[in-house]
């Protein structure tokens, strides 16, 4: 038996659920899907309720230990609650009442999009021409009960999905005849977007418009009767509506492959054009796809492709779920990743791959310096060894291994919503902080932080200069300052800080603290400190106004939004380069007489504090 086709050590659950019906399976050998059974949601009163129906019906003895589900339903937190079922679930309960160790729970959509890689020839029917580049971003649409839209970015080795309402963006006709129907749909939404026309009901709607006004055609008319007749054309109307449908479908995925640029092709999924077979294939789809004017010929390149698999969602929980638990016992795919990949690293980065290999759960905790110092290489050794492997640094390598090590979704920047429940938003803001913190401590410029040290041990007087939601670490950093006997003064007054930074002289050390570092107030106030011959420390993002006129900048960049949302993030960050500094300084003035102020300054916050800095 081939390493691809070693069992897994206890089965794996997959799951693809509906609005309509449930698909179950289970995984006991890689990509290889047995005891495959479909349950009518109706039957039963719960999400809960139709796993543990599906479990009753397995062998005895045969009991899953991970699981990964689909669901026709946005996933934003722990709490689901289905939009076309009456069905809410606790993602971490159901995972408890089941006895399983892993419950991952996707957007049906994004396990569509995962299986893309998955498929191969044998699972789509190319529709036109066109071939796909290699690591081209692919698209993906839809049509069913409503009109999904994804793609997939290669990232390294990898794929990230793109979750999208693209579904929903404006309708835009094609000819004269769509125009009837967009005027028709007027009468009565305000909005016609594409998943109005294109998807199950948008069938049924473009059936009406076309017999509008015509007495001898049945109506009103489900879509599957629609399909039904256009295939068997029994109904010319019907056969139209399919036409109509299949070319406006065409156009939402020529636009789609142009905003993606998705030259790894088109993807058709969904429950519709499955079923049309040769009526889709003979269709003005490609036609239309390919009707783009100036870009005719760019998206003529492009194929599109009708997915023909039998539970494509299968595959891609089924490769969600690899991403997250280990292949086999002791295994891990990220360390499978390593040994691959060490052949043709250099003898450095073997040293590293080495000590990753026989100490991967130390490395979770250890910093880039300790890591470097047990391989025996240099900082930038161990970060060119994880970029050597396809990711942005240690901290994204981190993030990967610890998902393997403990069969949990790393901690990630994730959007908080209105509509989260209090223990969601407490766990999103956490694991925002959380990983600003570890990404932030792999990305620190120690060698700024050194000589910013340096500065202030010298510094006969430090002032800080800050404002808005900033001014609390500057009023911080004064407090800590002043406990080591520096002189020290906080300026948070915008309309003050230039006649502050006018009268330092240059044995003074002002420090700006900025989350943007665009304040035009700050910017004037550090070029007159800098004027009059003070060292300008900076802690604000990199490339900005403020970090030019620095003497010394402590870059701190992050993903946050501080334009649109209160800086939280940043100013976490802020607070930590100034403990940095702080305690650095304190330190080397001289350790034993430092002592009790750090002591003194750390009594506030408990306990362990000093240890935690000092030690």
């Amino acid at each position: 038996m081939s390493a691809s086709l070693t069992p897994y050590p206890d089965p794996r659950l997959l799951a693809d659920i509906g609005a309509t019906y449930a698909r179950f399976c289970l995984e006991q050998v890689p990509r290889r899907f047995e005891q495959v059974r479909v349950l009518p949601c109706a039957d039963y009163p719960g999400f809960l309720d139709v796993m543990q129906a599906y479990l009753q019906t397995l062998p005895e003895g045969v009991k899953p230990r991970h699981a990964a589900v689909a669901i026709a339903n946005p996933i934003e937190g722990d709490w689901v609650r289905m939009t076309n079922r009456d069905w809410a679930f606790s993602i971490q309960e159901v995972q408890r009442q089941l006895g399983l160790a892993t419950l991952l729970v996707v957007n049906n959509f994004t396990a569509l999009a995962m299986s893309l890689p998955r498929i191969g020839a044998e699972g789509r029917e190319q529709v036109g021409g066109g071939e796909p580049e290699p690591n081209g971003v692919i698209g993906l649409l839809g049509p069913g009960t409503g009109l999904g839209v994804s793609g997939l970015v290669p990232t390294g080795d990898r794929w990230t999905t793109l979750a999208t309402e693209g579904g929903h963006v404006s309708f835009s006709p094609g000819d004269e005849r769509e125009m009837r129907i967009l005027a028709y749909a007027w009468k009565t939404l305000p909005h016609v977007s594409a998943e109005r026309l294109v998807s199950g009901p948008g069938l049924e709607l473009i059936y009406e418009a076309l017999t509008e006004g015509h007495p001898e055609a049945e109506r009103p008319l489900p879509a599957a009767r629609i399909v039904q007749r256009a295939i068997e054309k029994s109904c010319r109307w019907s056969a139209e509506a399919v036409e109509c449908f299949c070319n406006m479908l065409g156009t939402v995925a020529s636009n789609l492959a142009l905003t993606l640029g998705a030259t790894g092709g088109i993807y058709i999924g969904g429950g519709i054009v499955p079923r049309l077979g040769r009526t889709f294939v003979e269709s003005g789809f490609r036609a239309r796809f390919e009707s783009k004017g100036r870009f005719s010929e760019y998206v003529a390149r492009i194929p599109t492709y009708v997915l023909t698999a039998e539970n494509p969602a299968f595959h891609g929980v089924s490769s969600l779920l690899a991403e997250h638990v280990p292949a086999h016992e002791g295994a891990n795919p990220l360390m499978e990743r390593v040994r691959a990949a060490r052949a043709q690293l250099s003898p450095a980065e073997r040293r590293v791959a080495d000590f990753v290999l026989e100490n991967p759960r130390t490395v979770l905790n250890d910093s880039v310096a300790v890591i470097a110092q047990m391989a025996e290489v240099s900082q930038p050794t161990v970060i060119r060894f994880c970029r050597s492997l396809g990711f942005q640094g240690l901290a994204d390598f981190k993030l990967k291994l610890a998902s393997g090590l403990t069969g949990n979704i790393p901690v990630q920047r994730t959007q908080v919503r209105r509509q989260d429940a209090t223990p969601d938003l407490c766990a999103k803001v956490l694991d925002n902080t959380i990983s600003a913190i570890v990404q932030f401590r792999e990305s620190i410029n120690v060698e700024a932080v050194d000589r910013a040290i340096e500065i202030l041990r010298a510094a006969k007087r430090v002032e800080f200069y800050a404002s808005g939601n900033s001014a609390v670490v500057a009023l911080d950093a004064q407090h800590k300052l002043f406990r080591f006997r520096i002189p020290a003064a906080a300026h948070t007054d915008a309309a003050l800080q230039a006649m502050a930074a006018d009268l330092l002289g240059p044995q003074d050390v002002a420090v700006f603290i900025s989350s943007s570092g665009q304040s035009a107030e700050l910017v004037r106030a550090a070029a007159l400190a800098q004027e009059h011959g003070a060292a300008v420390i900076a802690i604000t993002a990199s490339k900005s106004p403020l970090a030019r006129k620095a003497t010394v900048c402590i870059p701190v960049d992050h993903g946050e939004d501080s334009t649109t949302f209160i800086a939280m993030i940043s100013r976490i960050l802020h607070l930590l380069v100034v403990d940095m500094v702080a305690v650095g300084v304190a330190m080397r003035r001289d350790p034993a007489a430092a002592l009790p102020h750090l002591q003194a300054s750390s009594a506030a916050a408990g306990p362990g504090v000093l240890i935690s800095h000092v030690l």
